[in-house]
């Protein structure tokens, strides 16, 4: 028998996996294995290094193609190896190196390709992944905010969407996310991160800097509304099932959920922990978010409950959407044909104007 964070992991993000780069049938071949969680960031490490071989034999014969999408796709393995796996530090900084690594590898392969960026901000680095799409430029751009767990490696899925459609992409890790975990902490005034980013991407060449959006998800869906809030370089938002007060939330949070933002709250209890989620909220911020606003939730969502979004639509300043999908669980990624192609339709049209 499985032990209960191993099905918990099942449970809420198996979706999530397959929807943004695991194999439907690796996912089961490698959960079906893990009894116990302690075994999840190395069973994942194997399957990931897996593909990273495939990668690297393809890019020694020249097939430099299917090289780059196999690296990319061990990346979000071995993300999805460490992505919750705080109680063990070291296993998840390998683990999160190696997808590191297999990204960078990717980036120049990819179509289109990606570019590696490193952002300065409050002593430490952001790093970042830009791509463009064809044609001349310059491009809208549309910056891609993880939540708690995801990072940069996550993305490659979204990125497409968005650059079918004629837009920039620039994925990015804040503080206390990815590459940035280890060195800068979760963090409520969103705006403060969101202007350096925004500074470095409005100084890209190929960018336009009067046509840039932000997406966020989960965590995300609090760091894309909190950053429009405050910037009014942000031209649109899109806000997926993320919280509009995430202390009010915590109680109901699966426990790994609540250790890893305490990990990546830089919090020494759960007590603290709690009292830095209290910090983050919209209360009182809205009345600055005039940008077009589209918040996409899930009826089924177990972790942020979808009633958390609708406040944030109804107390927007500006033009507010709000999507509901009744079959959504956390993130739509059970979903994800009902509301990724409509996302990235409608943050084309705002920014074409």
């Amino acid at each position: 028998m499985a032990d209960r964070r191993v099905t918990m992991a099942i449970e809420h993000w198996a979706a999530r996996f397959t929807a943004n780069g695991v194999d439907p049938a690796d996912f089961t071949r490698v959960t079906s294995a893990i009894d116990s969680w302690d075994d999840w960031c190395a069973a994942w490490c194997r399957a990931a290094a897996e593909h990273e071989d495939l990668g690297r034999r393809a890019l020694g014969d020249g097939r430099v193609l299917s090289g780059g999408s196999h690296l990319a796709q061990a990346a979000v393995y071995y993300h999805f190896a460490k992505f919750l796996f705080v109680q063990d530090l070291g296993q998840m900084r390998e683990a999160h190196a190696a997808a590191v690594r297999c990204l960078n590898d990717a980036l120049p392969h990819l179509s289109p390709p990606g570019e590696r960026m490193e952002i300065p901000f409050g002593g430490a680095t952001l790093a970042a992944v830009r791509r463009l799409p064809a044609g001349a430029g310059p491009h809208p751009v549309v910056v891609l905010i993880p939540g708690l767990d995801s990072a940069k490696e996550e993305f490659r899925a979204t990125e497409r969407l968005f650059l079918d459609r004629g837009l920039a992409t620039v994925s990015v890790d804040g503080p206390g996310q990815g590459e940035a975990e280890y060195d800068l902490a979760i963090r409520p005034d969103w705006e403060a991160p969101g202007a350096a980013i925004l500074d470095a991407v409005s100084a890209m060449p190929g960018i336009d800097p009067a046509r840039i959006g932000v997406w966020g998800v989960s965590l995300g869906g609090y760091y894309a509304p909190r950053l429009a809030s405050g910037d009014r370089r942000v031209r649109a938002c899109i806000a997926l099932c993320g919280p509009f007060s995430f202390g009010e939330t915590w109680d109901q949070l699966p426990e790994l959920t609540r250790e890893a933002f305490r990990v990546r709250s830089k919090s020494a209890t759960a007590d603290q922990a709690r009292l830095r989620a209290d910090e983050l909220t919209l209360a009182g911020r809205l009345g600055g978010l005039t940008a077009p606003l589209l918040v996409v939730a899930g009826r089924k969502d177990r972790i942020i409950p979808w009633q958390q979004a609708r406040r944030l639509a109804d107390e927007a300043a500006g033009p507010a959407e709000f999507l509901l999908l009744e079959e959504g669980g956390h993130g739509c990624a059970n979903v994800s044909y009902r509301h990724r192609p409509y996302s990235a339709d409608w943050m084309a049209r705002q920014l074409s104007r």
